[in-house]
């Protein structure tokens, strides 16, 4: 075997991305390419009275300016359509009548021969609107917040859970307690890569998308549904993605304009986006939150109460699972839940990394920090003393749970004994020093997926699926679970992805892809095996003639005797003996749903954080940050360990920077930029460590791997607040914790 799963394997698609080798939707060239360029609508709510496009029209050059009176019909604005990740509600409709649901709405799209005279031409649309008053702010509405509607999101989105036990009679009676309301604010993706879509049109009306996405079967389905095309005419490819973190799970309406304009001028037509049109669709949603807990003197964690009200679209139904973390990870037997929407004049929010998980942790973890200190207990000894191997809120044992050993060595590693439980009580010059702590948690899903393994007339073996890389490694992942499999070496696989014409796979999220994928490119591999050992028993002369399927294994790219490894056959011979043809295998791999639904599936983390912060200047730097992951099998340490510092850089962006900047007064998002957006940068980081955990589970997927991609932020923002009340004795539930907040 060639033990390729487990290795700190570099990113096979690494030289491709630093030379330039790879490309990106907005890089693929046609001839005759046509550019269009999207004007965008200035008011909040109201209607367009008139658009003059006379000016811009009249330019040489400029091929056509769409409108909401000039467009193409299209099927879809008479039917419904589906999206893998579409909430319940009426999906956006560019283009399709004179409605202004939220500012920097698409309103026109102008087509010209070159990129630079379609944004000129765009410059000259005037535009004229009847405005109608709007609501944009979730802390003015939170008195109308509404149930969310029901459906088939809610399979991974579930509601609340039922009340157990008599919140309020135990927290009333209760010796220690407390109560907190969390904000939260608005935040937006800013992935390097803008949203773009290619369109190459073919002579016979079909059509070559490459577009930005984190699911080209989802692309694809969007755009035979809404145009009304079928599924052998469009083809969307996207073999590479600078950047998603949720922003690609849905079409955007590039690709709506892209397609529309293609089709109706019968000529291939790229969309790009700018940095401010970014800000013009999804985000995570403002949150309010209200906690309240309570114990006993011994330290007993005994009744929780958590709600929250998130803003949603006019139109759709955004929902997160924001409140019901507490039970699934501390034995609480006495709580109550709620979850609300407030409609607001914006887009729909959107999935952004670990969405709700986050959101509620950032709460939930300062709230626990808050109850240990009023029982004058230490964080992490409060949450040991309330640790459990069961999810209360769903009575479940889960299928793996090392959290105990995140916390035992995460806290080694920190020095975390050596901390003064009193706040204010260490010092360095003028700055205050705090250290923290917050556990984080998220879902261990798997999805259907499937795979083809193709082993090629030179011994080579080539794996495909329609999934995506979205920079997380699952081309270097899928490269050494096939590898592996067959025994070969690494140089000799080759992974694809990112082509509607390779085998299904859903968008590439919710931390999914390499449980989900791996284990599709796990079953194919194992089925070309049994497939190529057959070959093999019919060769003459085979030692393998009499050989049944345990007696062998897959080694040195042959299949060679368990009990004599020097009697097999080469792959290559085998291929040969086929004459010539390569060997080709198509599977399906399925989650098994009847055993995993026993158990609860889940990632943990323990987070540990120093800060420094200046005693005159309120400014705040984070010194250290140790996160330990249980995350299951470990399928590459150095792709796992770059995706749990992403996390982390992520998680400081989250506490101390991150937020969107709304002006209620024009309803409009006024920071929409990366000079005014403020992000983490490499000044911002210092000492960063990752520890993985030993945590074997056969339950949640044949590979045993939990998915890394979201756990790595999920308690790094309550463990900063939690330092920073150390340090401070100032406890900021609001986020950002920006320094007017500690002054």
């Amino acid at each position: 075997m060639s033990n390729a799963i487990g290795k700190p394997l570099s990113r096979v698609d690494g030289r491709a991305k630093v030379t330039g080798e790879a490309k990106y939707a907005a890089e693929f060239n046609a001839p005759d390419l046509a550019y269009g360029y999207v004007v965008s609508g200035t008011i909040a709510k109201g209607k367009i009275n008139h658009i003059d496009t006379r000016a811009a029209k009249s330019l040489p050059g400029v091929l056509e300016i769409f409108t909401y009176e000039n467009r193409p019909k299209v099927a879809w604005f008479d039917l419904s359509y589906n999206d893998q990740d579409a909430p319940p509600g009426s999906p956006f409709r560019p283009l399709y009548d004179n409605k202004i649901k939220y500012s920097g709405q698409p309103i026109a799209l102008v087509v010209a021969d070159t990129f630079e005279l379609a944004r000129y031409a765009a410059s000259l649309v005037e535009v004229t609107y009847d405005v109608e008053p709007h609501e944009t702010g979730l802390d003015k509405h939170v008195d109308r917040g509404h149930k969310p509607s029901s459906g088939i999101a809610s399979l991974l989105k579930p509601p609340p859970p039922k009340p157990q036990g008599d919140f309020d009679k135990v927290y009333h009676e209760s010796p220690v307690k407390m109560r907190g309301t969390y904000v939260h604010a608005v935040e937006h993706h800013n992935p390097m890569e803008m949203f773009a879509s290619t369109v190459v049109y073919e002579k016979n009306g079909k059509l070559t998308i490459y577009d930005k996405t984190q699911g080209v079967t989802n692309s694809k389905m969007y755009v035979t549904q809404v145009f009304g095309m079928s599924n052998d005419d469009v083809r969307v490819i996207a073999p590479y993605m600078g950047g998603g973190f949720g922003s690609g799970l849905r079409p955007q309406y590039q690709l709506f304009l892209a397609v529309m304009a293609a089709r109706e001028l019968k000529r291939s037509v790229r969309v790009v986006l700018t940095r401010q049109q970014m800000f013009s669709f999804g985000h995570r949603p403002a949150t309010i939150q209200h906690i309240a807990l309570s114990g006993t003197t011994d330290g007993t964690l005994n009744a929780l109460y958590h709600d929250a009200h998130a803003e949603t679209s006019r139109f759709e139904d955004y929902t997160e699972v924001v409140v019901n973390w507490g039970a699934m990870l501390y034995p609480v037997t006495n709580t109550k839940y709620d979850y609300k929407l407030v409609d607001l004049d914006t887009y729909t929010p959107l999935d952004m990394r670990a969405p709700g998980g986050v959101t509620g942790f950032s709460a939930l973890e300062i709230a626990i920090d808050e109850l240990a200190y009023n029982m004058k207990i230490d964080p992490l000894d409060f949450r040991l003393k309330n640790y459990s191997d069961r999810n209360t809120a769903d009575d479940l044992p889960y299928s793996s749970k090392e959290l105990k050993a995140c916390f035992e060595q995460g806290a080694e590693r920190f020095g975390w004994s050596n901390r003064p439980l009193e706040p204010r009580s260490m010092k360095k010059e003028h700055n205050l020093i705090g250290w923290g702590v917050a556990t984080g948690m998220w879902d261990a899903n798997q999805m259907f997926a499937s795979a083809e393994a193709v082993l090629t007339v030179n011994g080579k073996l080539r794996v495909s699926s329609a999934t995506a890389d979205i920079g997380t490694g699952t081309y270097t992942i899928m490269t050494q679970i096939a590898a592996e499999t067959l025994g070969m070496p690494v140089d000799d696989v080759i992974f694809k992805l990112g082509d509607t014409e390779m085998p299904f796979s859903l968008i590439s999220g919710g931390s999914w892809t390499a449980a989900s994928v791996g284990s599709a490119v796990k079953l194919v591999c194992q089925d070309l095996g049994k497939k190529l050992f057959k070959l093999a028993q019919q060769m003459p002369d085979s030692p393998l003639k009499k050989a049944k399927l345990e007696d062998i294994e897959f080694a040195d790219s042959r299949i060679r005797l368990k009990s004599n490894p020097g009697a097999g056959v080469r792959y290559v011979d085998i291929v040969a003996a086929n004459g010539g043809r390569a060997v080709t295998e198509s599977s399906t791999s399925l989650p098994d749903l009847l055993e995993q639904r026993k158990y609860a599936r889940n990632t943990h983390s323990a987070v540990f954080v120093e800060v420094m912060v200046d005693e005159d200047l309120g400014s705040v730097k984070v010194t250290r940050m140790v996160s330990a992951i249980a995350g299951g099998r470990v399928l590459n340490p150095k792709t796992a360990r770059n995706q749990i510092l992403g996390g982390m850089v992520w998680g400081l962006s989250k506490a101390l920077e991150e937020e969107t900047a709304m002006d209620n007064v024009y309803g409009r998002f006024m920071n929409h930029s990366l000079a005014e957006y403020h992000v983490a940068v490499n000044a911002d980081i210092h000492d960063f460590d990752v520890i993985f955990v030993d945590e074997v589970d056969h339950i949640v997927n044949p590979l045993g791997a939990k998915g890394l991609g979201e756990i790595g932020i999920v308690g790094v923002p309550a463990a900063i607040a939690n330092a920073i009340f150390h340090a401070t004795g100032k406890r900021v539930r609001d986020l950002p914790i920006t320094l007017d907040k500690l002054l």
